[in-house]
């Protein structure tokens, strides 16, 4: 089985270790049809700390690292 990987913004980097990355998504609404975009937030393992606020990257499942963190940073897509 393939570890979920997802695509974010991050919006804090204030904790040693974790930054907290914020996922966009697309949802349908079941009986009217409309689109309508919804957000989560991750709290997400970053061992050297080398991303910062404005960062998009790509995050994947991993093991449970404490009790919030189940995400670890992959690779950076682009910088703001």
């Amino acid at each position: 089985m393939s570890k979920k990987t997802l695509q974010g913004v991050v919006v804090s980097d204030k904790m040693q270790k974790t930054v907290v990355v914020k996922v966009e998504s697309i949802k349908e609404h079941p009986k009217y049809k409309r689109r309508y975009k919804t957000h989560k937030k991750y709290k997400v393992h970053d061992q050297n700390q080398e991303y910062h606020v404005g960062d998009k990257v790509v995050i994947e499942e991993t093991k449970p690292i404490s009790k919030d963190k189940n995400w670890r940073v992959v690779s950076k897509i682009e910088k703001l």
